[in-house]
């Protein structure tokens, strides 16, 4: 899936740094880390599953060791109940035994999981040390920019987190070969929302070539992968910790998140749990005004990329509800929630109703009947 390489910047003026997109990039992992200042004489620590492990640690190893630096690695169960206090507490203490210092920089090498767990570490460890990320699934062309890093408490998602921004995100679009199909579903969910947060016309490019995507086309691919990770860039160059405009990458994410908690961390990916949101929040959108045919068109999309858009009928919508009000995006009694207007632009409502919410979850339920 080789192609030629783009390097996109996330303008954060002396944080500022690059996301470079391209096959083989692997295999110039040292040079890419040596451009960004990551200084040699410190060890580096990679992070990664063990999903991952098997097919590109021993690769990226090689590479900087043969570079000149000192690695070590350290390998978690893959899967969302690995962002846990527990998992983090455990990459700490082999962080302080293998001497990671304050110039030393840990890599993320893996999918949105890794990414958040291995950020947060780096965030934390001696109060912040440099922080890679070289991420090896579609999902994570959204995580692996921004900087937003966390672990999960068994009651919410991401709850226990840093803004904490990489030196560099490293996307070697050639480890994207080796997904298995559901991933590949799970993670277009994520690039086709940021068409229908912010670009109208490459929401429609995504439902075009929804084929092609999830064929992994080589083309389509690095195109989608370029144009959403150029809308978050400069989503979070303007506001970096979500005082305002960020909070529009979430679309979905509210109920998308209490999903994945009420249903088990694993039952849904969370690119899955996504789309069912934003499925719910074109439908609020919709009765709130946003413009005629908003839901039909965000579920034909949503479909056309094998994504669901309903919930199954055991979700218990109470279970959802507290899930919910536990979120970060609960606020004085109302929830602060991403609603459509139309494809492409979305609002921040303040002023959401519990009430409507439940009644949405229940008849996501009864498309599922009748679907």
């Amino acid at each position: 899936m080789s192609t030629e390489t783009t390097t996109l910047t996330v303008e954060l003026g002396e944080r500022s740094y690059p996301i470079v997109i391209g096959g083989g990039l692997l295999d110039s992992a040292a040079e890419h880390l040596r451009a960004v200042g990551v200084p040699d004489k410190s060890p580096l620590m990679i992070v990664t599953d063990d999903n991952v492990a098997p097919l590109y640690l021993e690769k990226l190893e090689s590479e900087l060791t043969n570079g000149g630096y000192r690695v070590v690695s350290a390998v978690v169960p893959a899967g969302e109940a690995t962002k846990s206090l527990t998992v983090y507490n455990d990459l700490i203490t082999q962080a302080i035994e293998a001497g990671l210092d304050r110039s030393s920089a840990i890599l993320a090498l893996g999918g949105g999981v890794v990414g958040d767990l291995a950020g947060y570490v780096a965030g934390t460890y001696m109060r912040g040390i440099r922080f890679i990320q070289v991420p090896t699934t579609i999902l994570a062309h959204d995580s692996s920019v921004g900087g937003k890093v966390a672990v999960n408490h068994p009651l919410a998602k991401n709850m226990i987190g840093v803004f904490h921004q990489p030196e560099l995100v490293l996307y070697d679009v050639d480890t994207l070969s080796t997904l298995p199909p559901r991933e590949v579903r799970a993670g277009l969910s994520e690039m086709v929302k940021h068409g229908l947060i912010w670009d109208r016309a490459f929401a429609g490019w995504c439902w075009d070539n929804a084929p092609r995507l999830l064929a992994l086309d080589p083309e389509a691919l690095i195109y989608g992968l370029e144009k959403g990770c150029a809308i978050k860039a400069q989503i979070v160059s303007r506001d970096e910790r979500e005082n305002d405009l960020r909070a529009i990458l979430n679309l979905g994410h509210t109920l998308g998140h209490a999903i994945e908690a009420v249903a088990g961390y694993g039952r849904f990916l969370h690119g899955e749990a996504i789309a069912v949101g934003m499925a719910a929040a074109a439908l609020l959108g919709e009765e709130r005004g946003g413009e005629t045919g908003l839901y039909g068109e965000t579920m034909l999309m949503l479909r056309a990329l094998e994504l669901p858009v309903t919930l199954p009928e055991d979700m218990d919508t109470e279970a959802l509800m507290s899930a919910m009000q536990r979120d970060k995006k609960f606020r004085e009694g109302k929830m602060v929630y991403i609603v459509p207007t139309e494809i492409g632009r979305v609002e921040i409502a303040n002023d959401v109703e519990a009430d409507a919410i439940r009644d949405i979850i229940e008849r996501l339920k009864e498309k599922e009947e009748s679907s």
